[in-house]
């Protein structure tokens, strides 16, 4: 792990605690939650989960039911027609590959395969997949999201020029594969708590002395 790196996540788990890595739950609840829970919160995610499991038998149920239906289940939580695509879609090419919806046989992947695999369902990203990969089946694939971006870029872990596909990688890089579920676990809580995309918190911060947007801050003012 780089220096810089290595002192980030000491430093987090002073403040907030280790976190260890835990199933969630199967890779194909992951996946599809992580599809619905794209830009919305977590409780109308979860709303709209909750009903989908309660709407339908089995996965097989629910690709075979029709897009109107499956909007009509996760719309309680404020989702709608294009994310009930994705998800009947998913199911389809999932079991029209694997002839049914298990999913731990990524686990016997690379982890550039595993993620490669997932990337070919329909709306899948490097994000999802590595949600999937991380959360539900233990393997270092390191999800970026908002929180991870932002805070990321700040501290200078990567550069202003880099894109979000291209962030997965190069954190991954900078991360023992021990240390991934918490150094991203980590970078989320405090950037919902301290480095906020407005107004961050900077002379409230853990990292300040390790941060390069923390140096331009001060040298501002």
């Amino acid at each position: 792990m780089g220096r810089d790196a290595k002192q980030i996540l000491n430093l987090l788990v002073e403040e907030y605690g280790n976190r260890e890595w835990r199933r969630r739950q199967s890779p194909l609840s992951v996946l599809v939650q992580t599809i619905l829970s794209q830009n919305t919160s977590d409780s109308n995610s979860n709303q709209a989960f909750e009903s989908l499991l309660a709407s339908f038998g089995s996965w097989g149920e629910v690709a075979d039911a029709s897009v109107g239906q499956i909007t009509d289940c996760i719309r309680a939580g404020g989702l709608g027609e294009i994310k009930a695509r994705y998800i009947k879609q998913v199911l389809e090419e999932i079991r029209r590959r694997r002839d049914g919806f298990e999913l731990n046989f990524l686990r016997r992947l690379s982890l550039d395969e595993a993620r490669d695999w997932l990337r070919q369902l329909p709306g899948v990203g490097m994000k999802t997949a590595s949600c999937v990969l991380l959360f539900s089946l233990g393997m270092p694939a390191l999800p970026v999201d908002t929180h991870v971006f932002r805070v990321a870029k700040r501290l200078g872990l990567i550069d202003s020029k880099v894109s979000v596909a291209q962030a997965h990688k190069l954190l991954e890089s900078l991360v023992p594969p021990s240390d991934v579920y918490r150094f991203h676990i980590l970078i989320v809580e405090h950037g919902r708590k301290v480095c906020k995309a407005q107004h961050p918190r900077c002379y409230q911060c853990v990292l300040r002395g390790v941060c390069a947007s923390y140096e331009e801050v001060s040298r501002r003012g």
